[in-house]
């Protein structure tokens, strides 16, 4: 039996937070029905999924690249280190790793990038889900340590009312510096 590895991330356009991604290793004996893409699925499915994928995968992981990484790193770079910090900490190596989107991070074990892999695998469909619902538990943290930013409204999307709430109250030590919408308001 073949080990997969699905490895999903969440928040690459937000201006706010850390980038953070999830790798899976789905058991083939235990299989999780409603497995997709984690934005087809309400908060509240998510969030079952997630306790089903925890519980029934072989093996899982969230790893993360703060906002100052992204900062000093850039987007896709810290992107590519938040999938080998879930991967890395995988307590089972897979045989073969499987990678939402068109770019592979370097990793031990050989792979591929799948476009859409989020709706096609189920690995990254899982890796999608315990992305999602981490950034989003991570959100509703900054929602609290900085409150009248919404945060957990537009979780960290460059919205017009994240946009208005910038504009109002300054940018925080968890805004993305680098990115445009932010650095606007640095240079005001």
């Amino acid at each position: 039996m073949q080990r997969i590895a699905g490895i999903d991330e969440v928040g690459r356009g937000c201006i706010v937070g850390p980038v953070m991604a999830a790798a899976v290793i789905l058991d083939p004996a235990r299989p999780i029905a409603g497995l997709t893409d984690s934005k087809k699925l309400t908060a509240k499915k998510r969030q079952l999924l997630a306790e089903q994928i925890k519980a029934n995968a072989l093996a899982w992981a969230v790893g993360r690249a703060e906002a100052s990484e992204i900062d000093r790193h850039n987007i896709l770079q810290a992107t590519m280190i938040a999938m080998q910090r879930a991967y890395a900490q995988l307590a089972i190596k897979p045989d073969y790793v499987m990678v939402d989107g068109n770019r592979l991070p370097k990793l031990d074990r050989p792979g591929e990038a799948v476009v859409q892999g989020d709706l096609l695998i189920a690995e990254i469909s899982a890796a999608s889900i315990l992305a999602k619902v981490a950034r989003d538990t991570e959100m509703q943290t900054l929602d609290k340590l900085y409150p009248g930013y919404d945060f957990v409204v537009h979780k960290g999307y460059p919205t017009a009312v994240h946009l208005q709430k910038l504009q109002t109250l300054g940018v925080t030590a968890q805004h993305r510096k680098s990115f445009g919408p932010v650095k606007k308001w640095l240079q005001n």
